[in-house]
């Protein structure tokens, strides 16, 4: 017999909007944690932790039908979610350095270092989607390790992967990623 938040998770699928509400408000800490921990890796970025959470959840009502098979399941497309809502809000904020909201003003050091943070952040999305294309099972476990900040353990399970496979899968992507990154 499935568990109350598989059940709700595969009415949340179909479209029930009250079952992916139940599903967040069984999550919400979770969800919390998760967004704490996506931050953490991001430290420029002012968007509050409650609010990267609630953006979450909009991109989940708004992209109707989502084939959501379980908790693990559910918490990597929020960590996805979350990575993509910190890189969205790095552009936003490199556009503005650019002159994007046509006010000019000085230049200070907190605004080079949020700049250099953000494009930082674009640079590592980037080079994660070219890891996707050519490894996928490696930027799974960088994107569960590094985004959602899971234990390689965690990773593992969550994946349903050998945890040696994952241990190999995190040290060649990380290295990959430093060289691609280095250039």
């Amino acid at each position: 017999m499935p568990s109350e938040l598989t059940a709700l998770l595969h009415a949340a699928s179909s479209g029930d909007q009250p079952a992916l509400n139940r599903v967040v408000a069984l999550l919400y800490v979770d969800l919390r944690q998760l967004a704490t921990r996506c931050k953490s890796r991001h430290r420029g970025n002012t968007l509050e932790t409650t609010g990267l959470v609630h953006e979450c959840y909009m991109r989940f009502v708004n992209a109707g039908q989502l084939q959501i098979s379980d908790r693990t399941h559910f918490f990597n497309l929020a960590a996805r979610i979350m990575r993509q809502l910190l890189c969205d809000y790095a552009r936003e904020r490199l556009a503005e350095k650019r002159g994007g909201d046509a006010s000019h003003m000085e230049l200070r050091d907190s605004d080079a270092a949020e700049r250099h943070e953000a494009a930082q952040w674009l640079a590592v999305d980037q080079a994660l989607e070219q890891l996707a294309e050519n490894r996928p099972q490696q930027a799974q476990v960088i994107e569960c390790r590094f985004f959602g900040g899971l234990t390689e353990r965690e990773t593992s399970e969550a994946l349903e992967r050998p945890l040696r496979s994952i241990q190999r899968d995190w040290a060649e992507a990380r290295s990959l990623l430093a060289e691609w990154l280095a250039k």
